[in-house]
């Protein structure tokens, strides 16, 4: 049984995670703007992704019996500098996601919530591997932005990228 901390916790979780895919779109909007196709789709697919994140969590606070409360949010950040200031912005805002999680994790230990506790393992393990994506664009783009070839070659790269729901 959840507590009503930890309850509210979750679902402020699960609406954040919508919030991400909105700023993750608010950024793909600059990058088509920019005609930077390939980074635009990166976005769009990390939208898709975090929306799979808050049905997550919509669906463990479900299957345990708890209704989620849907929630507006502020509006994303919307203009950026460059390429290299959108994937700052980004990084930045995986950074409060992974700080956001270690705070529901804090509470469901506490708590002794075995059921939370397992369900945010998925979670931490998915922050490592956002965090690092984002770094490691973050340290090419840094390399390569005054080469606009290679900037057009990691556009086409990332035009690539497609979303594939893990299950687990």
């Amino acid at each position: 049984m959840l507590s009503e901390k930890l309850h509210e916790a979750l679902n402020d979780q699960m609406n954040f995670e919508f919030y991400s895919a909105h700023a993750y779109l608010a950024i793909a909007a600059y990058c088509t703007e920019e005609a930077y196709d390939g980074f635009a789709n990166f976005f769009l697919v990390q939208a898709e992704e975090e929306r799979f994140h808050a049905m997550k969590f919509y669906n463990f606070l479900s299957d345990l019996g708890y209704r989620a409360t849907i929630a507006g949010f502020e509006r994303p950040h919307n203009e950026f500098a460059s390429i290299l200031d959108a994937f700052e912005s980004a990084l930045r805002h995986e950074k409060e996601v992974t700080h956001r999680i270690y705070y529901l994790s804090d509470i469901a230990l506490d708590e002794r919530e075995h059921a939370t506790m397992a369900f945010l393992k998925w979670f931490i393990d998915e922050q490592v591997e956002e965090e690092s994506t984002f770094d490691t664009l973050i340290n090419k783009i840094k390399r390569i932005e005054k080469d606009s070839n290679a900037i057009f070659m990691l556009d086409s790269e990332l035009a690539s990228r497609t979303f594939t729901p893990d299950e687990a």
